[in-house]
């Protein structure tokens, strides 16, 4: 049976599919950035997001250009030699008509296909056709990027988005803050919130706990202040002031910040929030603005992270906690009901590989439900699997025999069979009652 053929060839696409899902985030632009924190969600939904962090660039990058490839090696060269041992697929309907029922003929045609080619073969050299194949698709690749690649924009920072919209960065760090954030209530692998926890029958986002620590009010408000306030004495005061405060003070320092923060003003570019000049919070959301505006804040995000400062996840979390990102996704044609994910900036032609994932979120029905990441990843592994069942399942085999798109390729599969070249063996005569051979088929002979 050439079953595991079909299997290695389906696990192969699928590794194709995750090199060109870890390249796209590997960008370190705002596609990417856009990407990685919209996808994180559904990683997150099934427990994958513990291990697998899309908006560590560093990581995603090994899995590009390393990890992926070698599994990919490995398996299209299984495939392969599965293909030269076994052979390929007979031509559909070269084999003899069986009287009687259904049932006897498809098990007479699972036999015949299953036993070696009997007809005349077609000379097949693997090196030239292999070199021929690499050179078209290195050309329709160059080609195609040339003609359709999506602009380059670059990624959002901490400081681009305080410069351009302070309001917004005030207001989304007085929610981190006062913990009403998206970040701040996530749940894991974050924190201990259940905010975006989903749950169908059982919740796999829960089951490895916390394995990317983000403590919102900490790490992106109190921590980068803390050492601003080593040598600014005007929040060394208002910080100690605050972290003397019971929490109860605290939150409601923060909370009354975040309800007078909509009125915000700029005043030579510091920002005035006359309905909250009580307690120490307006002066440390004025050093935060300061200190993202200097490009500090994105550099203090980074430095909290380990090794090689390419993991963007608190700094993008962060970011994505404001609605300036989202307006900048929007304005791009990032957003909206045309597939999310598979858009690009400036509609530009996407990634038509993830429309089996992304087709689960425009069902009616599912769409707003608050559980979609879990069922647009559970329904597009079920397809996964009825993909890999192919040859198994009844009725699904069958389909190239009932749709006849085979004959636009095979239209003369039953033509005479070409001459064997000097000092080549002549083809096996063909089994008895099929006389009938493909010469459109790949080869069993030699190299």
């Amino acid at each position: 049976m050439r079953s595991l053929t079909w299997i290695t060839g389906v696990v192969a696409f699928l590794a194709a599919v995750v090199e060109c899902f870890t390249g796209y985030v590997s960008q370190q632009n705002f596609d990417s950035q856009w990407i990685s924190t919209s996808g994180k969600d559904a990683f997150n939904s099934v427990g994958v997001g513990a291990f697998f962090n899309v908006m560590n660039f560093g990581q995603m990058l090994m899995w590009h250009i390393v990890l992926i490839p070698i599994a990919l090696v490995a398996i299209i060269g299984a495939h392969v030699l599965l293909v030269r041992v076994r052979g390929v697929s007979h031509p559909i309907d070269a084999h003899p008509q069986v009287t009687g029922s259904r049932r006897l003929r498809r098990r007479a045609i699972a036999v015949a296909d299953a036993a070696p080619w009997r007809g005349p073969n077609r000379r097949y050299d693997l090196l030239k056709e292999g070199t021929i194949a690499s050179v078209v698709v290195l050309a329709l690749t160059l080609g195609l990027a040339g003609l359709l690649s999506s602009p380059d924009v670059p990624p959002v920072t901490i400081a681009t988005w305080a410069r351009l919209a302070p309001a917004d960065f005030l207001a989304t760090a007085a929610s981190e803050l006062n913990g009403t954030s998206e970040t701040a209530t996530y749940g894991p692998p974050y924190n201990n919130q259940s905010g975006s926890v989903q749950k169908l029958l059982f919740s796999p986002q829960t089951w490895f706990g916390i394995t990317q620590p983000v403590n919102a009010a900490q790490d992106f408000v109190i921590a980068p202040l803390t050492t601003l306030a080593t040598t600014d004495p005007a929040i060394s005061g208002p910080l100690a002031t605050y972290k003397g405060g019971s929490a109860a003070q605290q939150l409601k320092w923060a909370t009354a910040y975040g309800n007078a923060v909509a009125k915000v003003t700029f005043v030579n570019g510091s920002p005035v929030v006359p309905a909250a000049k009580d307690g120490p919070v307006p002066a440390l959301m004025a050093g935060e603005l300061t200190l993202a505006r200097s490009g500090a804040l994105d550099t203090d995000l980074l430095s909290q992270q380990p090794f090689y400062g390419t993991n963007f996840t608190k700094p993008l979390l962060f970011i994505e906690d404001g609605a300036y990102f989202a307006n900048q996704a929007q304005a791009l044609g990032l957003t909206g009901s045309q597939w999310g994910v598979m858009n690009e900036p400036g509609s530009y032609p996407g990634q038509p590989w993830l429309w089996l994932y992304t087709l689960w979120y425009q069902v009616p029905g599912w769409t707003n439900s608050a559980n979609i990441d879990m069922i647009a990843v559970y329904m597009t592994g079920v397809a996964t699997i009825l993909l890999l069942g192919i040859p198994f399942i009844p009725g699904l085999r069958d389909i190239p025999r009932l749709i006849p798109v085979h004959r636009l390729i095979w239209r003369h599969w039953d033509g005479p069979a070409i001459e064997p070249a000097a000092g080549d063996s002549p083809a096996p005569e063909p089994a008895a009652g099929n006389g009938k051979a493909s010469t459109g088929s790949a080869d069993h002979s030699r190299l």
